[in-house]
């Protein structure tokens, strides 16, 4: 009788090992580092609105894509945005690095940003307007430009400087701080008209 309820009870042992749930350890997450997943050389990547009409262009000899940030490091980077209204304008900087979208730009050496001269709603004119400077921060979407530092503003003929800077395309302000100077050229005067050739007297 002992060796029967051992036996019955080294089965059931058995039988309950066997059937037992297990669990696994668990999985440790996989965390993504700031590690670029692709790369290109000597590319263009055009963006169009969903009337299929042109939107941005961006090129660049080389850039890296970084999947944690989702951000995109060019070299040698030139960008060109188009407004709703077809007003062009131009980024250029040794380096750039600009989201998923394209919306948002940070420019880094010899940076500049240009918007050619066009015409308002009104038919007025609105000069070509320039920014100089080692970085600046663009948002293109938004038609505005800052900075942290140093930069040159020249809109048509005239000439700013300022230690930071913000502007603001849609208001057409510009705020400049620090060491602020301003070269205001004069507007250049109607050309005269021209005399009238003389006719020899009548005789």
């Amino acid at each position: 009788m002992p060796v029967l309820l051992m036996g019955s009870l080294a089965l059931s042992t058995y039988w309950l090992v066997r059937n037992a749930p297990t669990f696994s350890a668990p999985e440790v997450v996989k965390e993504s580092g700031h590690e670029v997943d692709y790369f290109m050389r000597k590319f263009t990547i055009k963006t169009f609105d969903e009337n299929g009409k042109l939107k941005s262009e961006v090129y660049g000899t080389e850039a890296r894509h970084f999947q944690d940030t989702d951000i995109l490091e060019i070299d040698q980077a030139r960008i060109h945005s188009i407004s709703i209204d077809g007003r062009l304008t131009t980024a250029t900087a040794n380096r750039a690095y600009t989201n998923g979208d394209g919306s948002e730009v940070q420019l880094t050496g010899n940076a500049r940003v240009v918007r050619d001269s066009s015409k308002d709603a009104n038919g007025k004119e609105m000069p070509r307007l320039e920014f100089r400077g080692e970085f600046l921060h663009a948002f293109l979407n938004e038609e505005r430009v800052q900075s942290h530092k140093p930069v040159i503003l020249i809109r048509g003929t005239d000439q700013f400087t300022g230690d930071t800077f913000a502007y603001d395309n849609l208001d057409q302000v510009a705020n400049l701080k620090g060491r602020v100077r301003g070269v205001l050229m004069p507007k250049s005067s109607s050309a005269a008209a021209s005399p009238a050739a003389a006719k020899p007297p009548a005789r």
